[in-house]
């Protein structure tokens, strides 16, 4: 039996050929249209000499060339290596360059870099242009079988940013993600009368699984964002009629703090996907009051294809948790030495289960450091657990404060932040000190026409936590750096100068 993850997409297209696959900014793209575009990319690699296994990037924004590029290089046998489109020449060399990938498909607006740095590590690029693109693919002959494919196989490999060294490609095989979309199709019955909002890129975990494969995988229709805007989000959410939003919680913030948001007509969302990154207590509150929409968090790491544990619609849901482990995987709490924590204590959060990657390419001692001798994948965020089995995450290892001997989790204090009626955003990141080796410190966005002090939000947090875990330093930022899913970035945070 063929497990390749492209049989979800020609399925669907026998199935309901006419029915919408792609909503963009007005157009419709049905389900027979995009098998069709998928089986002459198929053609088109295949004129090209393709062979089973060999990687193909992808450097494109939400647009429905993505979708058909994507299933095309899997219907062709090919893997995937999908890349964000605001990369450069030297990263872009490293990513064909690391993975082997020999041919780029580039969306037209990023050529230049993508086509330079495919230069440097001697690959093609092929530029896509709608109107050019379309052409082409018109005189192009169809491949219409779809290549033959295990579920151990690699589809596709994502490359982890990290915080230190180069990024490593996490080999996600078709098992892998056909199964983690039938885990998110179930998780948020997801049926064919669904509209997706596709705002996440969909060269990232969150936005491929859980817009795109589980899109397909149901049948439903997503409707394409190039670049997240909470004004043009709100917009087609009411033309498109979007049932299922899915954000990073930055997203949620910008949504539910947007002028626009009281005038548009949201009626028709039943369901909101919260992960990427924790989610405050306070913003969850603030988003289902205004939006009258429920929020179901969950968590995952491109490594885990990425969805490991979640708030299932049909159990009691804990503001605050990411839930409980979804069906078919595990999960627990180690030590540093990776023992098994002793009850009621936070640990690192270690997974097992069918959406482990494979391995990371090419990086066996990586892996091996990565991934156990019994399957279990160790991920470097800290979370507890309740008697019930709702994880709640705590923080990630590598962002813990060490201050004066005693760990402080930004997690917790970013909690305090944001109940402040004036804080848009917030971020806790530790600073040097000479006297107790870090110091907790704090970024601080406000919201519009709002008013307050560093000493104001300093004395506020002190009141709410204990004395250790304060922001001794806070500053105000305009907006907080981000990564291309809306992620706060706070390795890239400069905090000012300290004394």
């Amino acid at each position: 039996m063929n497990q390749s993850l492209a049989t979800n997409l020609s399925v669907a297209a026998r199935r309901q050929p006419q029915r919408p696959a792609l909503l963009f900014e007005g157009d419709v793209t049905t389900y027979g249209e995009l098998d069709d575009e998928t089986t002459r990319v198929a053609g088109l690699l295949l004129q090209r000499g393709l062979e089973p296994g060999d990687r193909v990037g992808i450097m494109l924004p939400n647009v429905p060339e993505f979708a058909s590029i994507y299933y095309g290089v899997l219907r062709a046998g090919g893997v995937v290596v999908p890349m964000n489109v605001l990369l450069k020449r030297r990263e872009v060399a490293f990513y064909l360059g690391d993975s082997g990938a020999k041919l780029i498909f580039a969306w037209h607006g990023f050529a230049a870099e993508a086509a330079a740095g495919a230069t440097e590590a001697g690959a093609d690029c092929l530029v896509v242009e709608p109107d050019d693109f379309a052409r082409s693919l018109n005189e192009t002959a169809a491949e219409h079988a779809v290549a033959e494919r295990g579920a151990g196989d690699t589809a596709v490999i994502l490359y982890t940013s990290g915080t230190t060294g180069q990024p490593k490609g996490a080999q996600l095989t078709h098992g892998n993600l056909s199964v983690n979309a039938d885990v998110s199709k179930a998780l948020f019955s997801l049926a064919s009368e669904d509209v997706i909002l596709g705002a996440l890129p969909l060269f990232h975990a969150f936005g491929q699984t859980c817009g795109l494969n589980a899109a397909i995988a149901a049948g439903a229709s997503l409707a394409l964002i190039p670049r997240f805007d909470a004004a043009t989000a709100l917009e087609v959410i009411e033309r498109d009629q979007v049932t299922v939003f899915e954000g990073v919680p930055t997203m949620y913030a910008a949504l539910l703090h947007h002028p626009a948001r009281a005038r548009a007509d949201v009626r028709t969302l039943r369901v909101c996907v919260s992960g990427g990154a924790a989610l405050p207590v306070e913003l969850l509150r603030g988003f289902e009051r205004a939006f009258g929409c429920m929020i179901l968090e969950g968590y995952g790491l491109s490594e885990t294809s990425p969805v490991a544990c979640f708030n299932h619609p049909d159990r009691e849901r804990i503001p605050g948790s990411i839930g409980t482990p979804v069906e078919g995987v595990e999960m627990k709490l180690v030590d540093v030495d990776r023992r098994d924590a002793a009850p009621g204590d936070a640990g690192e959060i270690a997974i097992r289960g069918h959406n482990v990657m494979k391995a990371y390419w090419n990086r066996p001692d990586a892996t091996a450091e990565a991934i156990d001798a019994d399957g279990w994948f160790y991920s470097g965020d800290i979370g507890r657990v309740d008697e019930d089995g709702y994880y709640f995450i705590v923080d990630r290892k590598k962002e813990l404060i060490i201050r004066g001997g005693y760990n402080v989790y930004p997690r917790e204090v970013e909690e305090v932040l944001y109940e402040h009626p004036a804080i848009r955003e917030a971020a806790v990141v530790g600073v040097p000190d000479t006297d107790l080796g870090e110091e907790v410190a704090a970024a601080v966005a406000l919201r519009p026409g709002a008013e307050v002090t560093e000493s104001e939000i300093r004395d506020y947090v002190k009141a709410n936590v204990a004395a250790y875990k304060y922001p001794r330093h806070v500053w105000f930022v305009d907006e907080l750096p981000k990564g291309p899913t809306g992620k706060i970035l706070k390795r890239a945070i400069q905090p000012p100068v300290v004394s």
